[in-house]
């Protein structure tokens, strides 16, 4: 009976260590599952866990081991050097924050000395009178980059399986909190912050699991435009350049921004409505809409309405480069069209770039509210918004 308890114990553990990596890892079948309760149960309470299973292992192993056969003994430690492998393939090669680092330095150069493409993807931050860019070729490796702006510290987050960054202020309570990658949550990346160890979904910035379940991150508004869009309208901002420990992660995310990847994770259903079709998701005070990347391509400018708002989506001439904007202005609403290098409002004449600011005629010198507007997959965005509309 003792050994029938040994054995069962023996495989306990070692299916523990597989189902705490398995939950919140890209496994097949595991994000699928409502399983972050279980999952952060295990992981938070694990080195508990493995203490009880170890002790009562113990507790029945030495008997064996002094009194065994030569052939239990055999077998014990087989099942030993096994635990063993997959112990320290899950624990330091499996983990999300063994897979991906932070950058150990992180360099920031203006447009004459940049060392990046100018047709790269790059999620672009203004606060106050500074701007930076960060290109997602770089942080959708690094996953979370945790920088100043002016004197601002920001969190810029990029999930390349749900094809979408975030900026958040990492503040919680008051402190200035730290985070690492903890694993994935319905395919997207989730963070453990350093004080309470609860974890939050990036794509959301909310706290799904622990002590702080149901707090948000505040979020900065960023765009997602090619890098030569952002300098045009920025033409002091900063760019991040790569830390070359990571050359062969970057190259490996060369063809990322184009939807080219080979993976079945980042990889693009180029149809409309796929389960990794590309949209793009609008949210202005809680209310939801998407829009099929597909014909905002061909149509290149979207009116629209979000809840009693009416809105546009506007895509630039690179086919890369996109902005939401309202189209209120005071009491008037504006409809617009696309003429030449930029819009014109229909009513007035007057002619607009497509960073929202009137350049000539009656608006001049007004700009328009932006809207947060995100590239996503398809999956990654109705999930998060369950509520989203589909235009």
């Amino acid at each position: 009976m003792k050994k029938i308890a040994l054995y069962f114990l023996l495989l306990f553990a070692l299916v523990f260590e597989i189902l705490r990596v398995y939950l919140i890892m890209p496994m097949p079948g595991s994000q699928q599952m409502n399983s972050i309760d279980l999952a952060y149960f295990l992981g938070s309470n694990k080195n508990i866990i493995r203490f009880v299973l170890f002790f009562l292992i113990g507790m029945i192993a030495v008997p064996v081991i002094r009194n065994g056969s030569r052939k239990q003994r055999i077998i014990l430690a087989c099942f030993a050097l096994l635990f063993c492998v997959v112990f320290y393939v899950i624990n330091f090669t499996m983990e999300a924050d063994k897979m991906f680092y932070q950058p150990s330095h992180k360099y920031f150069y203006t447009a004459s000395k940049n060392k990046i493409a100018s047709n790269k993807l790059v999620l672009g931050i203004e606060l106050g009178d500074q701007s930076k860019a960060y290109p997602i070729q770089l942080i959708g490796y690094h996953h979370q980059v945790m920088d100043t702006i002016g004197k601002t510290t920001v969190m810029v987050t990029y999930c390349t399986v749900c094809r979408t960054g975030r900026v958040f202020h990492p503040i919680v309570n008051g402190k200035l909190e730290k985070f690492r990658l903890v694993g994935m949550d319905h395919f997207n990346a989730m963070f453990e912050d350093e004080t309470t160890k609860s974890w939050w979904a990036q794509a959301t910035g909310e706290c799904i699991a622990g002590p702080l379940k149901g707090h948000r991150l505040n979020e900065f508004p960023s765009v997602q435009v090619r890098l030569n869009a952002w300098l045009k309208s920025h033409p002091n901002s900063e760019i991040m350049q790569p830390d070359e420990k990571f050359k062969k992660e970057f190259e490996g995310m060369d063809v990322y921004d184009e939807g080219k990847s080979k993976g079945s994770l980042t990889k693009r259903d180029s149809a409309s409505w796929k389960f990794k079709s590309w949209v793009v998701g609008v949210d202005y005070k809680g209310n939801a809409k998407t829009y099929d990347w597909n014909l905002l391509a061909k149509k290149r400018l979207i009116q629209d309405s979000v809840s009693w708002l009416p809105m546009m989506v506007v895509l630039e001439p690179d086919n890369a480069s996109f902005h939401a904007y309202s189209r209120l202005l005071g009491n008037d609403i504006l409809n617009f069209k696309l003429q030449g290098d930029g819009m014109i409002e229909i009513n007035s004449g007057s002619i607009w770039d497509y960073n929202g600011k009137c350049i000539s005629g009656k608006y001049e010198g007004s700009s328009l509210e932006k809207i947060n507007a995100y590239q996503e997959f398809l999956h990654s965005w109705e999930y998060f918004h369950p509520k989203s509309v589909r235009y």
